[in-house]
């Protein structure tokens, strides 16, 4: 039967309306049981996490025997992150498995470490334990690739862990999952045979971590990597109770969500999308844009210093990030309510190297001024502006505005939420320094600011504010 014209058009306006009005519904959230998935929504709050979220600045220390290659081998440079190079066809295995016995590094001086990252800034250390080459800074009675079998022998975890802790700096052990060394490991489990060795390779993995917690029971939180692997997210089930354990041994210890997956193999977020974990650690080498993309949820983000070097390697090509790009890296991270780690990769003589003292001491001379606009603060709800970055004490409410783009006019615009008005503004650094204050809109102002040399390193300026439930009414909106 031929339709009229009319029946297309009404068709096609019902078909039209249907899709918008399915496009603008909002989602219900249908969630399915989960026995390994999320076992909290929302986040910590608890003493210990409360501690971990004011940390705002952290140091990663990424240390091992690839420190000795130092991304080179028999005169071929390796293009990639030096603690892989064992994966690199151009390095033989045994040459590399054998490196330990040259581990000596008698210039490593845990102190010297320690005090370096106290003067930087530093509230807490990541420090590798072992890496995916598998071989132990700390003596482990379940193998025998281990420091204590190089010739240097002590326990460099050990003097790690005491060193940092004498500077008040809270320790987390990085432990890789993956482990080139072990003959039971696999990345994925395709015959009975490895399945039955993969056993073998899990109840290793657990006694190494229970044994690193028993030797080490300041540790404030665990950081796992090489959890991707196809095995290793297969065991659900074992990782979950695993993950239980260590948590018993010590009470409020801390977990990022790369640890484990869930039954359906989904890693970070579960099948529902919840973060399995303590802390969201999807921000390697990347920082959120706005508030919105980190779901309400706890993070921080680890940074290089090149673009992808983690251990030591000897030549950093490309382009190598300044002391202001690493500042203004921590506090957007704060801006946006996490944590900034920045990575430093010694030498395999235990040198911390130049390039990195340098940055650490220029971050450290800029903390020492302005250090109160990063620990315990976070997200202020004000409209971020091309200036730079708010922050706000969590706790006082002190408002913060950290300035990395000076405006040649000296304007800095200012947008408050309705019911806000900034009353005073003046330097961090000069407290009885008076910055003007110019209304130009409704919630809308100008900081002026003029400084009387050239901006070289970011500076902040304090502001206060009145808040108020009454609409003072400054501008009226035409009506229309």
């Amino acid at each position: 039967m031929r339709r009229s014209p009319f029946i297309y058009v009404l068709t096609a306006f019902f078909a039209f309306t249907t899709a918008t009005m399915a496009q603008t519904k909002p989602e219900k959230r249908v969630s399915i049981t989960l026995k390994h998935g999320a076992h909290r929504l929302g986040k910590r709050t608890d003493k210990q996490m409360q501690t971990w979220r004011n940390y705002g600045l952290g140091q990663f220390i990424h240390w091992g025997v690839y420190a000795i290659p130092g991304g080179h081998w028999e005169g071929k440079y390796y293009p990639g992150a030096a603690e892989w190079i064992r994966s690199w066809k151009e390095m033989p295995k045994e040459a590399y498995d054998n490196l330990y016995k040259q581990f000596n590094p008698e210039k490593f001086n845990a102190r010297g470490w320690a005090k370096q990252a106290k003067e930087m800034g530093a509230k807490y250390v990541i420090i590798t334990t072992k890496h995916h080459d598998g071989f132990c800074l700390w003596p482990s009675k379940y193998t025998d690739y281990t420091i204590a079998k190089s010739p240097y022998k002590k326990d460099i975890i050990g003097q790690l862990v005491d060193a940092y802790d004498a500077e008040g700096i809270d320790v987390y052990l990085y432990f890789s999952i993956i482990d080139w060394n072990h003959p039971g490991y696999r990345s994925s489990l395709k015959t009975e045979a490895d399945r039955k060795e993969y056993e073998d390779f899990k109840t290793f993995t657990r006694n190494q971590l229970v044994e690193l917690l028993e030797r080490y029971p300041s540790t404030k939180g665990l950081w796992f990597d090489g959890s991707w692997d196809k095995a290793w997210i297969e065991q659900a089930e074992f990782a979950d109770e695993l993950g239980r354990e260590l948590r018993e041994m010590i009470p409020g210890l801390i977990i990022g969500s790369r640890f484990r997956a869930d039954e359906n193999g989904n890693r970070h977020f579960d099948t529902n999308g919840d973060m399995m974990g303590d802390y969201e650690q999807g921000w390697e080498r990347k920082i959120p844009e706005t508030i919105e993309d980190i779901h309400g949820n706890d993070w921080d983000c680890v940074m290089t210093i090149p673009e992808n070097q983690w251990g030591y390697h000897s030549d950093w090509k490309g382009h190598v990030k300044t002391s202001n790009e690493l500042i203004e890296m921590l506090v957007k991270s704060v801006s946006l309510d996490g944590n900034f780690v920045l990575n430093f990769g010694p030498d395999g003589e235990g040198n911390i190297r130049p390039e990195e003292t340098k940055l650490a001491a220029e971050i450290g001379a800029w903390m020492d001024v302005n250090k109160e606009v990063v620990y315990g603060c976070g997200y202020l709800d004000w409209k971020k502006q091309d200036w730079g970055y708010y922050t706000v004490n969590r706790e006082t409410g002190k408002k913060y505005m950290v300035v990395f783009n000076m405006p040649v006019s000296g304007a800095l615009r200012v947008k408050v939420p309705d019911n806000t008005r900034p009353d005073k503004a003046y330097l961090l650094e000069q407290p009885e320094s008076d910055i003007t204050i110019e209304e130009i809109h409704r919630n809308e102002y100008f900081v002026h600011y003029k400084p009387m040399t050239p901006v070289k390193k970011p500076f902040v300026i304090v502001i206060e504010t009145t808040e108020s439930d009454a609409d003072e009414g400054h501008y009226q909106k035409a009506k229309t």
